[in-house]
């Protein structure tokens, strides 16, 4: 490989990682802003609806994640990554006007910022998933190269969620948008600022896995099953990945006699516990990270959902009155202090360290063998993140009617089934199949 190209690539790379953090900082609002709407008198209290807006930017996928995969073979990557960070600037804006209504009217420019928002990542994810894969060769290579990425992405989730948590102190009905003004300003900077940056470094298309309008296609993703099983994985881990913390800051911010008895800051006990998981999910890809060059996605897959549905069913059967104690990190202070919680809150947030690896594995066990379907089949993957918008939705539907642990039902048979791709339906049975 020549010096120029093995340059560009490392560019590539770098750039890429970029993205990585910027998709779970937009990503990561939709839960603990989410608090702020639900405490509305218009919203009346409901879980449902203040888990509304990280519906709708997920909601955005199943609209936006074939187009998104077109969009690469059409335009490029670096085209379609200035594309995706335009439409995040103007996703972010509208969120920050919904301030400025409050009420009914201001929920719903809200919902829709939060709509675009969700066009944009999941264009900046067609992008940087598949790049990642193809640079790094595809295998546990591509696999570890995702992984770093992913390690930046918790970090960013790691600090939203802590840092509005910290902006909103405790909930009451007069806490509004413009309490989490400073997040908005961050966002839209670091947009802003990637979209200048990413315009003026040369990116060139990796080879390995492209298309043109010449190519032909005799099938389609689907005819693969290993790739089939993968769609509904992915739909499946993503609705897991997010419903988690989600649920848990709300658990933890919720002082009615439902929530978990916390009274003072309790939304700031609630999203500093939250970015507990974020830090552990980088915790966790830092460490397979190092180890995905060796260990394969299979077995990293098999060894951590079998671990977490030990956690999620440990949290779901532990008292309220069980607590531990856990840091809360004050951002705003920059302070950190002991706080008591329940230990199904810590049992929560250890599961965080089992979903860092899941990602990644389940789109290069999927991805494994597809060749010239690859940017087809991401596209298709892109469109199934909405689940991570469609569990938490139904999760928070039980936990309205049975309270929030017995609700957490609806991950542990997501991570069952996660189990069974790893353990049978990762299996590339359609060898048969030209790919080239």
């Amino acid at each position: 490989m020549s010096t120029q190209k093995q340059n560009g690539s490392i560019i590539a790379i770098i750039t890429m990682m970029f993205l990585y953090a910027m998709i779970s900082f937009v990503t990561n609002l939709g839960a603990p802003i989410g608090v702020i709407w639900k405490s509305q008198p218009e919203i009346g209290g409901s879980n449902v609806l203040g888990i509304m807006g990280n519906f709708m930017n997920f909601f955005a996928y199943l609209f936006m994640g074939i187009p998104a995969g077109k969009m690469l073979t059409k335009v490029g990557y670096k085209k379609t990554a200035l594309i995706g960070i335009a439409v995040g600037f103007i996703g972010v804006l509208i969120q920050f006007l919904s301030g400025f209504s409050g009420g009914i009217s201001g929920f719903c420019v809200y919902l829709f910022g939060a709509f675009i928002s969700g066009f944009s990542v999941c264009i900046l994810n067609t992008v940087v998933n598949p790049m990642l894969n193809l640079l790094g060769g595809g295998g546990n290579r591509g696999n570890q190269l995702n992984m770093i990425g992913g390690t930046l992405n918790s970090l960013s989730g790691t600090l939203t969620p802590m840092l509005v948590g910290a902006l909103i102190g405790t909930v009451t009905a007069s806490t509004q948008m413009a309490d989490v003004n400073l997040v908005m300003y961050i966002a839209m900077t670091v947009f802003a600022a990637a979209f200048v940056a990413l315009l003026f470094i040369p990116i060139q298309d990796p080879e390995m896995g492209k298309v043109t309008a010449d190519t032909k296609f005799e099938h389609s993703p689907w005819a693969f099953r290993h790739c089939l099983l993968g769609v509904i994985a992915i739909f499946v881990y993503v609705g897991v990945e997010v419903g988690i913390p989600g649920g848990l800051n709300f658990y933890l911010s919720d002082t009615s006699d439902k929530g978990a008895g916390l009274l003072a800051d309790a939304a700031t006990i609630g999203g500093s516990v939250a970015a507990m998981y974020w830090l552990l999910m980088l915790v966790g890809r830092l460490i397979s990270s190092a180890i995905a060059a060796k260990v394969s996605s299979r077995q990293m897959m098999l060894f951590t959902t079998s671990v977490g549905m030990i956690l999620i069913l440990a949290a779901m059967l532990t008292p309220k009155s069980v607590t531990v104690t856990m840091p809360l990190v004050k951002i705003l202070e920059g302070t950190v202090e002991m706080t008591t919680v329940p230990m199904s809150a810590m049992l929560l947030v250890l599961v965080g360290l089992c979903t860092s690896v899941m990602w990644a594995s389940i789109f290069n066990l999927a991805t494994e063998g597809l060749g010239k379907y690859t940017a087809q089949a991401s596209g298709i993957f892109m469109m199934m993140v909405v689940g991570g918008g469609v569990l938490p939705v139904v999760q928070n539907f039980f936990a309205d009617i049975m309270g929030y642990m017995p609700s957490y039902f609806i991950y542990l048979l997501g991570v069952a089934y996660m189990f069974y791709y790893a353990l049978i339906g990762c299996k590339n049975v359609n060898k048969d199949i030209p790919v080239d």
